[in-house]
């Protein structure tokens, strides 16, 4: 598997900025460029049917560039009343240009059969683990193209829909508007993964360690900010703050972040936030997830101790990680309209 970088290799503070090189912006702006080009129009279907978080991030340069982004759903019932996301039944489809899948299960599979005539692209929005998805093998002869945000990211999603092709290396829209660190004293940030799984997704162990770890820092004194995930049961958490932002601005605020690793952490690793991860034997993680974390722990004893000699990862760690930074996702959109799109 080869990959392509889309970005140079930044200092660490032009990658927390997530400035870019003037000629880098220049080759990736295109929007006056395609000002007399009919609005793409984009379908997109992830491993969660109703995942709508994995792709908001993706609206703003969207709407800059004058495309039309639209998630595929099984039906509405997912769908929360003022979700900024657009949602569609494939039955309900009028029309597109491009079909992404975000993952290899069940729900993208059936969109790529369903939409058999339509340009197809994979690009990775959250991590997914390096064993070949049993259903990968039904589309991936029709991918014209392939993403990841990150170097390390794009060897497990190769792993993942068993391919040997190269993937573009891309950043993940999450980094295009960091929050500057500015971190209070005695906070940390709580970073929750799903307790129960539903119809939208699965849930992830080590919830019960990840509670007793926030009980002894908050016992210990510290200020507990809960950054929930989407799908988290709020209930479990409201003796603490939740913020009423997402994870990523939150942890702005935080000396340290301690959770159960997931996609988000290398975003919050790129603000600057020193982070422990909670594992568990039953848990699968990617490598690269555990290594943006300054410490580990598997007793909540041991979280203090974590939090408080935690520190932020290095540059290279970071960057293989994360990948490039800021400007993601006008890069993803460059790869789909040249790649997959003939408007």
């Amino acid at each position: 598997m080869k990959f392509s970088d889309m970005s140079p290799r930044l200092s660490r503070r032009s990658l927390l900025a997530g400035a870019l090189s003037g000629a880098g912006l220049a080759a990736l702006s295109g929007t006056a460029a395609y000002a007399d080009v009919r609005a793409p129009r984009v379908l997109i279907a992830t491993n969660e049917p109703w995942g709508t978080y994995h792709v908001a991030p993706l609206l703003p340069e969207a709407r800059r560039q004058g495309w039309e982004i639209t998630q595929l759903v099984p039906d509405l019932s997912g769908i929360k009343p003022g979700d900024p996301v657009p949602a569609v039944t494939p039955d309900r489809v009028q029309g597109a240009d491009l079909l992404v899948v975000t993952g290899a299960g069940d729900w993208p599979a059936e969109c790529a059969a369903r939409f058999p005539k339509l340009p197809l692209i994979a690009s990775s929005l959250a991590y997914q683990l390096p064993v070949e998805a049993p259903r990968a093998k039904e589309f991936r002869g029709r991918l014209r193209a392939i993403t990841a945000s990150s170097p390390a990211e794009a060897k497990v999603f190769d792993d993942y829909l068993g391919t040997r092709r190269p993937i573009a290396v891309v950043g993940t829209p999450q980094t295009d508007d960091l929050p500057r660190h500015a971190p209070e004293d005695g906070t940390v940030l709580v970073l929750t993964s799903v307790t129960r799984s539903s119809s939208t997704g699965g849930s992830a162990p080590g919830t019960e360690l990840l509670l007793a770890a926030a009980e002894r820092l908050a016992a210990a004194g510290k200020h507990i900010l809960v950054g929930l995930h989407p799908r988290e049961d709020r209930s479990l958490w409201e003796r603490y703050e939740i913020s009423s932002v997402p994870s990523v601005q939150a942890s702005a605020r935080a000396e340290a972040a301690i959770g159960i690793p997931g996609t988000v952490f290398p975003v919050v690793a790129a603000v600057g936030v020193p982070l422990v991860g909670c594992t568990d034997p039953r848990l699968q993680i990617p490598e690269y997830l555990l290594s943006v974390c300054s410490h580990t722990i598997t007793a909540a004893d041991e979280a203090l101790t974590a939090v408080t000699e935690a520190e932020p990862v290095s540059r290279e760690v970071l960057y293989e990680a994360v990948g490039p930074v800021g400007g993601s996702a006008r890069r993803l959109l460059k790869v789909w309209r040249k790649a997959g799109i003939r408007v």
